[in-house]
């Protein structure tokens, strides 16, 4: 099993002064802890889940650009992106100029989006659920194409694309890994059969159910199913000096019980670092053998 970092909340001691140095601090120190990605929620406003909408919450992916001058072997994502958020021919060159800055470690964490307060509020334009779904199967398409360097014109019914150029072209091949969040049976999950590299799927007993689903629109498109990476978020206390270590790895084991190899982890209190050292030395090795059930 591998053991990834989302950083969701900002609000840390010494307000915004010090969240720069505060941030790099905790991606050097995740990255040397053995993390195998660092990531952020891709929002304009705090998400009610972690608190107030007017908490601190940084722009996604110029904090990635940031992190990737910390860090030096880490994957960088968002877990995800809003499809309606960002045009995908910029998407693209966004993600590309990431991949390129920190030396083929870019994924694109991609989603339908949710968040209609932070969108009505920045006046970002947030279409029909059945609208955003129509964009982001036409986004992946785009992203796949800019990223095969084809530049041909994209005609979609969301998106029109009269030269989709991309120059750089990303340095992983044959594009940066795509990991699609959300669990919806009959379209989120035929999208990640169809286009993408890793799911990213809620920590609940449905998991089996879910990556059932996936396995059946793999085989309806031809594709095998053990190519795609099964990812899931969870968040942990670890404790005042990880006294809850034994409590997150039985949670860990269950996950893998479930037939999830990758978990992606917010930690709470990441700011004062210890937490991220004592995962890297009491939890990931305890887990890096740590097989997926056959789901």
């Amino acid at each position: 099993m591998r053991i990834g970092l989302q950083i969701p909340d900002f609000t840390w001691p010494g307000g915004a002064a010090q969240l720069g140095t505060t941030l790099g601090d905790v991606a050097r120190t995740a990255d040397e802890a053995g993390f195998d990605s660092v990531g952020v929620m891709d929002h304009f406003f705090q998400i009610r889940a972690v608190g107030p909408p007017e908490h601190e919450m940084l722009e996604g992916y110029t904090t990635l650009g940031f992190l990737a001058a910390q860090t030096r072997r880490a994957k960088l994502m968002t877990v995800v992106t809003g499809v309606h958020y960002r045009h995908p021919g910029v998407l693209a060159k966004i993600v590309t100029t990431l991949d390129v800055l920190s030396g083929g470690r870019a994924w694109l964490g991609i989603g339908a989006g949710w968040n209609q307060q932070e969108s009505r509020g920045l006046g970002v334009p947030f279409p029909t659920l059945g609208e955003r779904f129509e964009m982001l199967e036409e986004a992946l398409q785009i992203c796949l194409q800019m990223w095969r360097g084809d530049e041909a014109p994209y005609q979609g019914k969301q998106f029109h694309l009269e030269r989709p150029l991309n120059s750089p072209q990303a340095l992983q091949r044959p594009h940066p890994p795509i990991l699609i969040g959300g669990s919806g049976e009959r379209k989120t999950l035929r999208l990640v059969a169809q286009y993408a590299d890793a799911c990213n799927l809620w920590p609940t007993p449905e998991i089996p159910q879910k990556l059932a689903v996936l396995r059946a629109h793999c085989a309806a498109v031809g594709r095998d199913y053990a190519e795609i990476e099964k990812t899931s978020i969870l968040s942990a206390d670890l404790g005042e000096s990880g006294e809850q270590v034994d409590e997150l790895i039985g949670r860990l084991r269950r996950l893998a019980g479930l037939g999830i190899e990758t978990v992606i982890i917010s930690v709470r209190d990441v700011w004062r670092l210890d937490p991220l050292k004592i995962i890297g030395e009491r939890v990931i090795p305890r887990v890096a053998d740590l097989e997926p059930a056959a789901v």
